[in-house]
């Protein structure tokens, strides 16, 4: 290319680029954030080499805002999206019968759990499988909600998960359908021992806890085991109330404070307390609301706390409705065990550890899960 040409190119770029900030110059003067938006929108229109049709503008700026406060807790929702999240915590959706966790920091995506005679169930799925790819797209580095997003669809339709297992990846492909995501499953071990398990605090989850621990006790259950592992966490209230149930009238159940260092007591209120022997399973997935209920069974010495370390999230987000249906998901305190423990990011250690973590196979009953034995083997003792 010839140095006069090159010139001549110079020239007319910059002359595009003048122009281009001429235009966007003289509407963001006027200050007025949906002018900066329509002339960033024009811009791209006009420029932009990739297709843009697709491009929501609006709603991509309200998670980007939400993005600048460095918290991956702190999120928006779409109308769809809030909806979604609030069909969740109801415990009926249209999916295929798994909840799926995701690490912050690898980003890798986890099955915590898969409901019994579900759609995942059926098709093979298994807890603690990987999810690397849905319908042959890489999850690699994408957001939690995109993902489930894409698992989620109409009922009767199918999903190809590629999971990684034991490491060898698989392709499994299941059905989707209308799930009733029970959060509270429980049963007796033998003729003394009651077994209960909280997925994740929704809803339902206290009246569910109340239900089966009064089921188990006309069973003629003497002691317990709870089981928290991958709960990921979920509703304070809920978490609030299950904890309350083991603790008397006026006992701290959580403290919280705000960005302004106010500090706020719950305190337990129910007269009728749980007095059982106990033994509590955690894991480094069990987060949150759980981490909640595991700090309240520990600093009480209520029971042992057994299993690995817990993941270490110690703070309190809350959601804000928006007048258009959509919402925002804030981090808005932290959160102190009754003993006044900050656990974020170091989570809570167990009395006893142990250091597999047990993986479910096909055909396993809970007597088969060794965290269950050595369960047993304590409240033996």
């Amino acid at each position: 290319m010839s140095r006069k040409l090159k010139t001549v190119l110079a020239v007319i770029l910059g002359v595009v680029l003048f122009a281009g900030g001429c235009t966007a110059g003289f509407l963001l003067d006027r200050g007025d954030q949906d002018r900066k938006l329509a002339a960033m929108q024009m811009l791209v229109d006009q420029y932009y080499l990739g297709e843009t049709e697709e491009i929501q503008f609006k709603e991509g700026v309200y998670k980007g805002f939400m993005e600048q406060l460095n918290d991956p807790y702190s999120v928006y929702y779409t109308e769809e999206e809030y909806n979604e999240l609030m069909e969740d915590d109801s415990g009926l959706y249209v999916g295929i019968g798994v909840v799926v966790s995701q690490n912050i920091y690898t980003r890798e995506v986890l099955i915590t759990r898969v409901f019994q005679n579900g759609p995942a169930a059926k098709a093979g799925l298994q807890r603690y499988d990987i999810i690397l790819a849905v319908d042959g797209v890489d999850v690699a580095d994408m957001e939690l909600t995109d993902i489930v997003d894409m698992i989620r669809g109409a009922a009767d339709d199918k999903v190809v998960l590629t999971v990684n297992r034991d490491g060898k990846e698989m392709d499994i492909e299941s059905e989707r359908g209308t799930v009733k995501a029970e959060m509270v499953e429980y049963q007796m071990l033998d003729e003394d021992s009651g077994y209960i398990v909280i997925y994740e605090f929704i809803e339902t989850t206290y009246d569910d806890f109340v239900k089966g621990y009064t089921e188990l006790t006309e069973a003629g259950m003497e002691n317990l085991i709870l089981d928290l592992r991958s709960n990921p966490g979920g509703l304070l209230d809920q978490v609030y109330m299950v904890s309350d149930a083991f603790l008397p009238a006026g006992s701290v159940v959580v403290s919280t404070e705000d960005n302004r260092g106010n500090k706020e007591y719950l305190k337990a209120e129910n007269e009728d307390t749980i007095d059982i022997p106990l033994v509590v399973l955690t894991d480094g997935y069990s987060a949150s609301a759980s981490e909640i209920l595991a700090g309240v069974i520990k600093d009480y010495e209520l029971g042992t706390l057994m299993g690995q370390t817990t993941y270490g999230k110690g703070i309190v987000q809350r959601i804000f409705p928006l007048s258009d249906g959509s919402a925002i998901k804030m981090t808005i305190s932290k959160y102190f065990t009754p003993s006044g423990d900050y656990i974020h990011d170091k989570g809570i250690e167990p009395d006893i550890v142990l250091e597999e973590m047990y993986i479910e196979e096909k055909g396993d009953t809970i007597l088969d899960d060794t965290w269950i034995q050595a369960a047993l083997k304590v409240l033996e003792n």
